[in-house]
């Protein structure tokens, strides 16, 4: 049997790919179009404006606009309060729908939707919480230095135009990670989609401007990175950039910022550890969480998935065991088919580079445990690669050092916490990481000494207040609670004399 989405497809109402700029909606300006087709079936499964550099300029323009006419930018905090709590309404309101326009997108299957993360639930609840935000950011009123008869006073005010790029793998959450902090601080957005991942975040922008949002201040591009992601990140005009992908692409918007000092945030993905110690409470739940977050919905196309699991010998035999148990649980097909559990690789360019890693491990003498294959049978025309487990990993080897974004386990041996914690160190990014242990202290005392943004005890959650992002290349800035809130804001200090010196 030959599988499928274009039932899907037909069953749900798509605007066409247009571009949403100053309000409105139309075409690129020369009609460029770009085929996406579905990772899961090769199948094309829609058409999407690329968008020039002359239409990020129009885009650009109409932030610019909205943002130096004050509408927004100066509008009361009960304005826009009441428009991310009521944009967040919508999103709950539209749950299915824009599912469903993910599973289309992506192939992210519906039973995976529900998983907090990755759920349009968990966007509708950053918007609540940064609506929480816009009347409580203010500044200080500081006593005089040096003496003197005046005030020193500090406001934080919107940083200006924001250019927003998202990736394809989790674009309800990371829509909303940007956009909510972005609209809740007074800012206008150039938001640019991946062109891998455009229905759903087509359909938010329609439901946000259902909610009321001023025309220009929030504005859609669609396109590659060339010519569209391009024109967005050496924009004169563009005040900051807030960008989620890889790594390469972070170190070019870095370079393009530089020509008119832009303020940038960064998420740059990772390639974190589960340090697994012999006294975890439950070993067989260590492996299922770790082998779970790899194989499991995005197929380990998750920035933050624990794709290196550090494992003590004593337990060793029993975490390999577990988590190859689980890879054999593993279900693809049709994302629509409740009994899907994960999905393919995006595009049959990724596929060829997971591919490419996995025969690199066993050049490099690693031990496949399972998987290492391209699937076939009736999912022969999509991008699915099996779970894939590696172990006895050299720590020092490409498949242990090197973001695979597939569903690729490697699993490095250690006896000593001293020597879990430098292998867990001993890398150039800084995401994320997981400890597994009985022993508080010891949680505590790792925790403290790795060198990752997020660390998670006997398990990982994505909190809307918490602040998320990396150490060393795994980004800049953080995304989440307050400190996500201040970021799209300037620091401004205003010297106000009293009494006769005002004269």
């Amino acid at each position: 049997m030959t599988l499928s989405v274009q039932p899907h497809r037909e069953s749900v109402g798509l605007k066409a790919g247009q571009l949403y700029i100053d309000g409105q909606w139309g075409p690129a300006r020369d009609g460029a179009t770009w085929t996406h087709h579905h990772p899961a079936t090769a199948e094309p499964i829609g058409e999407f404006a690329v968008a020039s550099a002359a239409d990020v300029d129009d885009a650009v323009a109409a932030a610019r606009k909205a943002f130096d006419s004050g509408t927004w930018s100066n509008s009361r905090a009960t304005v826009r309060i009441s428009l991310l709590h009521r944009y967040a309404n919508l999103l709950r309101e539209h749950a299915d729908e824009l599912r469903a326009l993910q599973a289309l997108d992506n192939s992210v299957p519906l039973s995976f939707g529900g998983i907090y993360a990755s759920s349009v639930g968990a966007a509708a609840d950053i918007f609540d919480h940064h609506a929480g935000w816009i009347d409580k950011i203010g500044g200080q009123t500081l006593p005089p230095y040096q003496g003197g008869d005046h005030l020193a006073m500090t406001f934080r005010e919107p940083i200006g135009v924001v250019a927003a790029i998202l990736p394809w793998n989790a674009p309800f959450l990371l829509f909303a990670q940007k956009i909510a902090p972005a609209l809740g601080a007074g800012c206008t957005v150039v938001l640019k989609a991946s062109e891998f991942a455009t229905f759903s975040v087509l359909r938010m922008v329609e439901l946000l401007a259902e909610a009321g949002l001023p025309a220009g201040v929030l504005n859609f591009v669609t396109g590659p990175g060339d010519p569209t992601g391009e024109r967005l990140i050496t924009h004169p005009d563009v005040d900051k950039v807030s960008f989620t992908g890889s790594r390469a692409v972070g170190k070019r918007i870095v370079e393009a910022s530089a020509g008119t000092l832009k303020r940038v945030s960064l998420e740059l993905g990772g390639k974190s550890p589960a340090l697994v110690f012999a006294d975890a409470p439950n070993v067989t739940m260590a492996a299922m969480t770790t082998m779970g977050a790899v194989t499991m919905g995005l197929a380990g196309q998750v920035c933050v998935a624990n794709t290196r699991a550090l494992v003590h010998r004593d337990v060793y035999d029993e975490f390999v065991g577990a988590a190859a148990n689980l890879a054999g649980m593993i279900t693809y097909g049709d994302p629509f088919d409740p009994a899907v559990i994960s999905c393919p690789l995006i595009n049959p360019k990724q596929l060829e580079r997971v591919l490419g890693y996995i025969e690199q491990g066993k050049a490099e003498g690693a031990r496949l445990v399972t998987g290492g294959e391209r699937l076939g049978g009736d999912l022969a025309a999509g991008n699915f690669v099996g779970p894939t487990i590696f172990a006895d990993v050299d720590n020092s080897s490409t498949i242990a050092r090197e973001e695979i974004f597939g569903p690729v386990l490697a699993i490095v041996p250690f006896e000593t916490e001293e020597e879990a914690v430098r292998l867990a160190n001993d890398t150039e990014y800084g995401l994320g990481a997981g400890v597994f242990t009985s022993d508080v202290q010891r949680a505590f005392r790792v925790a403290r000494r790795l060198r990752a943004g997020t660390v998670g005890i006997n398990g990982f959650q994505v909190e809307p207040h918490l602040p998320f992002g990396g150490f060393k290349q795994s980004g800049l800035g953080r995304e989440g609670g307050q400190s996500a809130f201040e970021a799209f804001t300037e620091l401004k200090t205003v010297l106000m004399p009293l009494g006769e010196e005002m004269m």
